[in-house]
């Protein structure tokens, strides 16, 4: 009886398994359309004209190497050299302090912890450009420290380089290190350590061991510190340009703001940095092949808080004031102080401190619907990026389907190492062409496209700070689920979500505030009479309303607090108290 009542069993289910199996097997469908759309047309049209100029007029060949033989010249051959240099120290750099400063906030009871934490989200809402214009605003002949008569010419020399260049992309890199090695600590608990100490092994033997289980996360943190280095375009058209130190995105940038337009170079220069890319895709692969990482199940145990005393707690707190200084003093004291000034720009000499500037943007239609507009976009682009970034990272730390996680990885790193500008210059090119619009797609012109490139910028990024802490969900919870009659998104959702809801939020407010500033994308793919805040403040700038423009930004990074502190707050608030306890310490 009790056979045939299994086989009976088995094949009232066979219906359900066969549901369920189209259902995911569409599911992939519809991801990889997305992929597709999202990332590898653009992205193949634009390379394709640095061997095909004729495909898009851009010259009489339809095949030709002369783009490539053009950067292989002294005039950009300086640039690539440059680039892969900034990229591999920002990327270590930040991996180094951005870990350390995780590890503090995470494993220590180091004093305002939210404070620290709060901070990383903060820098990540300022812009490239600004962290250097402030540096520059400081050190520039006849700047603040020449008006407040502080020598200042040694360490002007030293900003004006690849060293200051290195330190404001490892800087901007440092909320990425951050996180991504933060969601990796949340889910690694004592139990590995207390084994090493059991087996007589001392205080360093057991830091090892947690290094090494922290190494997919460390790698996936240099990767995207790296790819985000080299496609950086705002400090290579700030502070690189003005020390006269060559970067390939400026390089780029240059070509395909010269007359006449030449795609062709610029397109070759998108190929050099796909190659600098995947040589971090290559390292991370070799350093991570044949390894599992999966630490995470129903039997971890929290990990204990270390106590810092006397001289130790002392420099460690020593330590964060100085990163935070050097991260985030110049550009908010910049910025705040010019926002406050009264005719900042004007010739005539009569500036005096006030809030008009404030007053300004909070009652003109033409100030403020920028940052309003800016607001609906971020949060639609941090909600579709982070659905499609779990699906993505999931195929990544799948033990299924070894090729698409190939082609997948590759192909987002690709799209990280890809600049802005240059990726919505694709955007341009697909959603133009006349087969685009015969098939009825209609969104050039429209805040569709805009969100489209929002969209494919952010995914990257937000793929690989969910990697790591995806990769410890062990598969077995869900599966024991469905063990118990549990369907397919009931088992998911009271099992791998309530470990990955704090990562998905961090996620989401991550790429919500990226996108609140982005200004390469806006540039170029905004549609007429709807500008996001970051060509707002652009056009306030250039017509030498300096005190409107910084007002909108503060306001701007003042509102994207506001709303972290409210996801945060609702969360603390209405999440489980389970949910709440995975990923603290006792």
């Amino acid at each position: 009886m009790a056979t045939l009542s299994t086989t009976l069993r088995a094949g009232q289910e066979t219906p359900v398994r066969r549901r369920g199996a189209s259902l995911r097997s569409t599911g992939w469908i519809l991801f990889w359309i997305a992929i597709f759309g999202l990332l590898v047309l653009p992205i193949v049209l634009f390379l394709l004209v640095a061997v095909s100029p004729a495909l898009f007029e851009q010259g009489p060949s339809w095949f030709s190497l002369a783009a490539f033989r053009q950067i292989a010249t002294p005039t950009f051959l300086p640039a690539v050299g440059n680039t892969l240099l900034v990229g591999t120290g920002a990327g270590a750099a930040a991996t180094f302090f951005g870990g350390a400063i995780a590890w503090t906030v995470n494993r220590t009871d180091v004093p305002l912890r939210p404070l620290w934490s709060s901070s990383m989200f903060a820098l990540l809402l300022a812009p490239s450009y600004l962290i250097a214009l402030g540096w520059e605003r400081l050190l520039e002949p006849g700047g603040v420290f020449d008006v407040l008569g502080v020598p200042s010419s040694g360490l002007r020399g030293l900003v004006y380089g690849p060293v200051g260049v290195t330190a404001v992309l490892a800087v901007k890199g440092l909320p990425f290190a951050y996180l991504a090695v933060s969601g990796a600590l949340r889910g690694l608990g004592d139990e590995f350590a207390a084994a090493a100490r059991v087996h007589g092994g001392g205080p360093a033997q057991a830091a090892r061991i947690t290094a090494a289980l922290l190494a997919p996360a460390v790698w996936s943190s240099f990767a995207i510190v790296f790819a985000e280095s080299i496609s950086d375009f705002g400090v290579a058209a700030t502070l690189a340009n003005d020390a006269k130190f060559p970067i390939a995105t400026y390089t780029l940038y240059n070509a395909v703001q010269a007359f006449p337009v030449d795609f062709p170079v610029a397109a070759a220069v998108g190929w050099v940095l796909l190659a600098m890319a995947g040589l971090a895709v290559f390292a991370q692969h070799r350093a991570l092949r044949g390894r599992s990482y999966r630490v995470l199940s129903g039997r971890s145990r929290r990990a204990r808080r270390h106590l810092l005393r006397g001289s130790r707690r002392v420099g460690v707190l020593v330590g964060l004031l100085l990163v935070e200084l050097i991260a985030l003093g110049v550009p908010v004291f910049g910025a705040l102080s010019a926002s406050v000034i009264s005719g900042l720009g004007n010739l005539d000499g009569s500036h005096g401190f006030t809030l008009d500037n404030y007053a300004r943007v909070i009652a003109s239609p033409a100030l403020h619907g920028p940052l309003v507009f800016s607001v609906w976009m971020g949060a639609a682009t941090a909600t579709v990026a982070v659905l499609l970034a779990l699906v993505a990272a999931r195929l990544l730390t799948g033990s299924e389907g070894r090729l698409s996680r190939r082609v997948l990885d590759l192909l987002l790193l690709t799209a990280v190492a890809l600049p802005g500008i240059v990726f919505s210059a694709g955007y341009i090119f697909t959603y133009n062409l006349p087969i685009t619009n015969a098939l009825g797609i209609h969104v050039y012109g429209t805040p569709l496209l805009l969100l489209l490139g929002y969209i494919a910028t952010a995914l990257p990024s937000t793929t690989r700070l969910l990697v790591g802490t995806v990769g410890q969900v062990q598969l077995s919870l869900p599966l024991a689920a469905r063990v118990h009659g549990a369907g397919a998104i009931r088992s998911w959702i009271h099992t791998a979500l309530p470990l990955l809801a704090r990562p998905l939020i961090s996620a989401w407010l991550l790429t919500f505030g990226a996108t609140l500033l982005e200004l390469p994308v806006s540039e170029l793919l905004y549609p007429p009479g709807q500008p996001p805040v970051a060509i707002g403040i652009t056009k306030a700038l250039s017509n030498y309303d300096y005190g409107g423009g910084t007002a909108m930004e503060v306001l701007a990074v003042l509102l994207a607090l506001a709303v972290m502190g409210l996801a945060w707050g609702l969360w603390a608030l209405l999440a489980p108290t389970g949910w709440r306890r995975i990923g603290t310490t006792a």
